[in-house]
């Protein structure tokens, strides 16, 4: 399938900032990535979340209107459907004058494999021998697209680099998936690997840090802890408007957070709530914004 395009669902990894000063936490900036999430994201979401468990098309009105829920436009929401149908992950159908949308193998696939991912996430701590996976990778300055690529998807593996060309993991299994990486960009020849434990020149923690930024990520996890802690919505359209920006913020953590093991990470990992509050919420929200979700399809089949 060649390369894999990032995630329209999910936001970036952000860039390592040096000498970051203390002051309190941006968590406004933080809350304008939920308000001023795209359409097709938030799309992709709710069709992850409702649709494909039901595995039944879905009314363009319909998804109209639970995007309005979300304070999208009808306009945006008709573009996101578009452009979803352009990249092959949904597919239209024609009843008479309305049209319906169903998911493709592609797109099925691709939602049935973030959803695993998503529900999954955080439920487990791993345990840890102290042995590291260690890659060395050298990419010349002038071919500067071949290491964004690489780059981009080594971070997505989890890879953290503490030095420019070598990369480092905790989890000794993602060796065949680096493997992959280096082969499918055509680096095989100039990679290298190891496994071993840290040695004793240097410091570990320092090594940790200067490979992921653990405070940016820290920043993250207390703001979604923020944001759903204190949020008790009642009603079927706020429970499902409350599930549903749950579990599109949530989605972000999975390629944000590269699930260091407890030795490597702070005291009191903020992480570690935010995994529970979130299974927690989900489940406790679940069955009322499932029901409305029924509750709209059967307005829609009345109509």
């Amino acid at each position: 399938m060649g390369e894999p395009a990032p995630p329209v669902i999910l936001g970036r990894r952000p860039k390592p900032r040096e000498g970051r000063p203390s002051a309190p936490r941006p968590t406004v900036s933080r809350r304008r990535e939920v308000s001023h999430a795209s359409a097709r994201s938030l799309l992709m979401t709710v069709l992850g979340e409702y649709a494909l468990p039901r595995d039944k098309p879905v009314w363009t009105s319909m998804l109209v209107e639970v995007l309005g829920i979300l304070d999208i436009e009808e306009k945006s929401a008709r573009q996101a459907l578009a452009r979803s149908a352009a990249e092959g992950w949904v597919v239209s159908e024609r009843v008479g004058r309305r049209v319906r949308w169903s998911l493709t193998p592609p797109g099925r696939r691709l939602l049935t494999e973030g959803a695993d991912r998503i529900y999954a996430f955080g439920r487990e701590e791993r345990a840890w021998n102290g042995q590291w996976l260690m890659l060395i990778v050298s990419v010349p300055e002038a071919k500067r697209d071949l290491r964004h690529r690489l780059r981009t998807r080594l971070t997505w593996a989890g890879f953290g680099s503490p030095v420019a060309g070598v990369w480092v993991s905790p989890d000794l299994t993602r060796q065949r998936e680096a493997q992959q990486i280096v082969t499918e960009l055509g680096l095989e020849a100039q990679a290298m690997s190891f496994t071993a434990a840290y040695g004793e020149v240097g410091e570990q923690e320092s090594m940790v840090a200067r490979s992921w930024d653990l405070t940016d990520l820290k920043d993250r996890y207390e703001d979604f802890i923020d944001r759903f802690t204190g949020l008790h919505p009642t009603g079927g359209r706020a429970v499902l408007r409350a599930q549903t920006e749950l579990v599109h913020e949530w989605r972000r953590f999975p390629f944000l957070d590269p699930q260091l093991p407890a030795e490597l990470l702070p005291a009191k990992w903020s992480g570690t709530k935010a995994a529970e509050l979130f299974h927690h919420k989900h489940v406790d929200w679940r069955p009322e914004a499932q029901q409305y979700w029924d509750d709209i399809v059967e307005a829609e089949e009345a109509g």
